[in-house]
């Protein structure tokens, strides 16, 4: 049975493909939001989320949050922002230990991101790049809410269509531009690392905004630690094969040396009875 829909004779004739606008001409379901959603703004920020696993903190005091609702000001507590991905340190993992957030309340939890990663779309690079200037009346830009309000400590851009990183980092607060030699950054504060890695994420392959040690190791996802995991099972399970094959060879080895030996032995009886000896008399 088909569901697709047949073009009725009443039906306007359909416009040339060539005139019709694109996904870049309809970026969003929200015209306020240019940009969202897309693919990409889906799968970076859990890869991000994926691997974000600063050794300085631990698991429940580490939270992180994609495309959610950062509220920044109890003067005007409907303004918000919304980071494609940020990352928190020394806040629980939890809304008051027990729940799961719907949206990152400044007022409340009293911790601001310590790094925020935004993603950029052709309808946000200006904001994104601060280069949108504040207007009288409107709550403050991007820009302004990261460096001056929430005065986030790093603040990193990454674009897909140039696969271009830049870092920028508080200093006297305001955000200063790091000269990166390398597509990479590494954060001391919490012994983690910022680089772009190929690979295949999601089932597609690129380059991928994603963190590493101290070692220069990418950090590994669950499911990358459960094929890890399986993979030393099956070279520990091969191992053991292994010694098992090598445990019967050398049982059979010793199996053929005995044999060898009740061989040479029963030889030597048969001379020693033509010669008229007896081998089994204990006497000689």
């Amino acid at each position: 049975m088909s569901f697709s829909k047949s073009i009725q004779p009443t039906d306007p004739p359909r416009p040339a493909k060539e005139t019709l606008p694109t996904m870049y001409d309809l970026p969003s379901e929200n015209p306020e939001e240019p940009g969202l959603p897309d693919e990409f703004h889906d799968f970076q920020p859990e890869l991000l989320r994926m691997t974000f696993q600063p050794p300085t903190h631990r698991p429940d005091q580490i939270f992180s949050g994609s495309d959610m609702n950062l509220y920044y000001d109890l003067r005007h507590q409907n303004w918000y922002k919304r980071p494609d991905w940020f990352g928190v340190v020394g806040v629980s993992r939890f809304y008051e230990r027990r729940d799961l957030r719907l949206s990152y309340v400044i007022w409340q939890e009293d911790v601001s991101p310590f790094v925020v990663v935004e993603l950029l779309s052709p309808g946000t690079e200006d904001e994104d790049l601060g280069r949108t200037q504040p207007k009288p009346d409107q709550p403050p830009t991007k820009w302004q809410v990261y460096e001056q309000i929430l005065q986030i400590p790093y603040y990193v851009i990454f674009s897909r269509y140039t696969e271009r990183l830049q870092v920028f980092t508080l200093q006297a607060g305001r955000y200063v531009e790091l000269e990166l030699s390398e597509p990479r950054v590494w954060l001391p504060e919490i012994r983690l690392g910022l680089g772009l890695w190929q690979g295949r994420h999601a089932g597609i392959e690129r380059r991928w905004l994603r963190w590493y040690d101290a070692e220069d190791e990418w950090i590994p996802t669950e499911a990358e630690q459960e094929r890890q995991r399986a993979e030393q099972e099956r070279q520990r399970a091969e191992q053991e094969r292994q010694r098992a094959e090598q445990e019967r060879q050398r049982a059979e080895q010793e199996r053929q040396r005995a044999e060898q030996e009740q061989q040479r032995a029963d030889r030597l009886a048969e001379r020693l009875r033509a010669l008229g000896i007896n081998p089994d008399d204990d006497t000689l």
